[in-house]
């Protein structure tokens, strides 16, 4: 009957009225009608959906915390965050009910687990071992094979960075991944060292190597929040060769790597954290002192900085000086005003550019556990999801 009703409409005329609906409703709708069903389900209609005009109230969160079930075990939970419909009310709730996330469940490398997005409504989740893709529109997720690429015997295998973004000149998902290989015992002679990067590509189904320009890639920091994609690139805040702090690129048409310089008045042993996040449309960078470190009188702002003119003449323009806040980790700024962190008692909190309001919500984990990234709803297709490893997660 469904079918029947839908054969005397006109095709865009449905597809007008299917654009204006949340994913959640056509999620609902592909059961109605196989004609739905093959609508909604096209590449075409996926795109129209994923293109349409938003704004920053489509945004939503994605929190991951560790749950420790005791000193050896623990497990992840994802909650899907939003804010009231009211402008003036930013408190948070949940939109749907938290999920567990599967294979990280054990304490290796606790402190260096990302949540890493969202590009095209797609998240990836990693502990630079295990890379996972999922759409928490769909729930559907796919565990990436892992690279076949093994650390040489008698030598030691360093994690330095990991990233994804979408390719829109190859129109391919890219993960790119970095590390370093060094003699063991771990060598502090630079010259006895030198990086190793790798790219996944969806399209093949396949990891491979790339030689960097150079011997030995700046070190990147292992800051929470401090990986961004923007504008076909991978970011990442790094020190370079003379311990000064930069911003590493790596653009993933391309495949090459450069450094951004960052402001003058940023510095390795300044005592503070540096975070990368997009806002505004911009590479941002926030610039917050660490709690636990002693400043003298008047640093203890935090700064936040926009990148002028991407990819020309680069220079940082300070956007705000905002009053001391108890930053443990930065995450993003949200609907461009609100900046989401955890505080050193590992509460997620947030901070109102406009309105000088701090909040803090009923999420807690030990200090620098937790994940948070800004994400869109999108009925993005997971590449290659006709895979049998494509799972999807209970509600």
């Amino acid at each position: 009957m469904s079918d029947g009703i839908m054969k005397k409409l006109h095709e865009e005329m449905v597809i007008q009225i299917l654009l204006e609906l949340p994913v959640k409703s056509l999620i609902r709708f592909k059961s109605i009608s196989k004609i739905l069903y093959s609508l909604i389900h096209s590449s075409i209609f996926i795109n129209l959906h994923r293109n349409r005009r938003r704004n920053t109230k489509d945004e939503l969160l994605i929190l991951k915390r560790p749950i420790f079930l005791d000193e050896n075990l623990y497990k992840n939970i994802m909650y899907f965050l939003s804010s009231n419909d009211n402008d003036n009310d930013d408190t948070l709730k949940q939109v749907s009910p938290e999920i567990d996330v599967p294979y990280f469940d054990n304490d290796f490398c606790v402190q260096f687990q990302q949540l890493i997005g969202s590009s095209h409504g797609l998240i990836a989740l990693t502990d630079y071992e295990d890379i996972i893709f999922l759409n928490p529109t769909t729930r559907k997720y796919r565990l990436l094979p892992h690279s076949p690429f093994r650390c040489p015997k008698d030598f030691v295998f360093v994690p330095r960075g990991i990233g994804f973004g979408y390719d829109s000149i190859e129109k391919d998902y890219k993960v790119v991944r970095f590390y370093e290989l060094s003699s063991e015992p771990y060598d502090r002679d630079l010259e006895a060292r030198h990086s190793r990067v790798e790219v996944y590509d969806f399209c093949t189904d396949t990891w491979r190597w790339i030689i960097p320009t150079v011997k030995l890639l700046p070190r990147v920091h292992h800051y929470v929040g401090s990986e961004a994609f923007f504008s076909g690139a991978c970011h990442w805040t790094a020190q370079d060769d003379y311990a000064e702090p930069i911003v590493l690129c790596f653009h993933l048409t391309y495949e090459s790597f450069r450094n951004i310089k960052l402001p003058d008045t940023c510095y390795f042993c300044d005592n503070k954290g540096y975070g990368l996040t997009v806002c505004q449309n911009s590479l941002t960078l926030i610039c917050y002192p660490h709690p636990k470190c002693h400043l003298e009188p008047g640093q203890e702002f935090t700064d936040i900085w926009f990148i002028k003119e991407y990819g020309q003449d680069e220079t940082w323009i300070k956007k705000y000086t905002i009053r001391p806040l108890p930053i443990e980790s930065s995450f993003a700024i949200w609907k461009d005003h609100i900046l989401l962190f955890q505080t050193g008692t590992g509460t997620l909190s947030s901070y109102d550019i406009h309105s000088d309001q701090i909040n803090e919500f009923g999420y807690q984990a030990n200090n620098g556990t937790l994940r948070l990234v800004v994400y869109n709803e999108a009925l993005t297709i997971i590449p290659r999801e006709s895979n049998e490893a494509t799972q999807v997660l209970n509600f």
